[in-house]
């Protein structure tokens, strides 16, 4: 067995594609399954479905890759014990996190990441659903609540709020709401309820009891652009509103309060190249926390 050959396994696990493990090891997409084969044969299982659009690890592969990754923790803490801690980080970090704040927050700051961190690779996944750092779907979740299951480490990074927005343009035509009853004649823009994946998001009913959503969106960027568009009055996180230009804050005593949590599989918690994306990030927010809640 070449030991070498698990190099070749990481960069595919972590990438989900020969082709995309060959650019990250400046190979060949031969190269690169031909080794993983022979790991493979010599291991006597198979470590990948292979589909067209990746790979997916089997259950042998996702427990090896826990094991290298143990051992990989382990030769980081080695480095750090040695006099290793000023090492730059190399490698690819995959951060998932909800579109507000992936979008609106954290992807304007990376330009200030890659200065930090020439050699080291972010990828930005902010889309509208949940992740399993146990399944390696990500590094790095960014998420709206505690996790309660699994080998997980948490810590909290801001709680922020969430109002009633309209544009410029809607009350123009359609008047501003006195009363949170007075919404019952106004176009309300939320989510797509059955798509809903954290109830922590689940927050219309909080605002208004009767809330009948109009127009529903499943992403909060989606939401921000119709009420921007004067498309009706939305539930919007307060960060993104007051930095959209043309939207008015209407009923400011209807608000709704939640928390980001940053959140890290117990096994990457000393892994320079995680660490220094997760400091980042709570850096990054505690710089910034004033934005998050409302009246600031």
């Amino acid at each position: 067995m070449d030991w070498d050959d698990f190099r070749y396994f990481l960069a595919v696990a972590r990438t989900g594609q020969f082709l995309a493990a060959a650019r990250l090891l400046r190979v060949n997409h031969a190269t690169v399954a031909r080794r993983v084969t022979v790991l493979e044969e010599s291991l006597g299982t198979k470590l990948f479905v292979r589909r067209t659009t990746g790979c997916d690890l089997t259950s042998e592969g996702d427990a090896l890759l826990r094991r290298l990754e143990s051992v990989e923790s382990s030769i980081e803490a080695i480095r750090s014990e040695l006099g290793g801690v000023d090492e730059v980080p190399t490698g690819t970090v995959r951060v998932g996190a909800p579109d507000g704040f992936g979008v609106a927050f954290l992807a304007p700051r990376l330009g200030r990441f890659r200065q930090m961190y020439p050699r080291l690779k972010i990828q930005l996944v902010p889309v509208p659903r949940s992740f399993s750092l146990s399944k390696r779907e990500a590094d790095i979740a960014v998420t709206t609540a505690r996790p309660t299951e699994g080998r997980l480490i948490a810590r909290k990074l801001v709680d922020y709020s969430l109002g009633l927005y309209a544009s410029k343009s809607y009350v123009s035509h359609h008047g501003v709401p006195q009363s949170a009853g007075d919404l019952r004649s106004h176009t309300l823009i939320g989510y797509v309820e059955d798509l809903i994946f954290s109830q922590s998001l689940n927050y219309s009913h909080e605002i208004w009891k009767d809330w009948e959503t109009d127009i529903a969106i499943s992403t909060a960027m989606g939401q921000v652009e119709a009420v921007r568009g004067g498309a009706g009055i939305g539930i919007l996180h307060d960060f993104i509103a007051r930095q959209t230009d043309g939207l008015v804050q209407v009923l400011p005593e209807l608000l709704v309060r939640r928390s980001y949590w940053l959140v890290m599989h117990e096994d990457y918690h000393s892994l320079r190249r995680v660490t220094a994306v997760a400091d980042f990030i709570g850096d990054e927010v505690a710089a910034s926390r004033q934005i998050f809640l409302p009246g600031r």
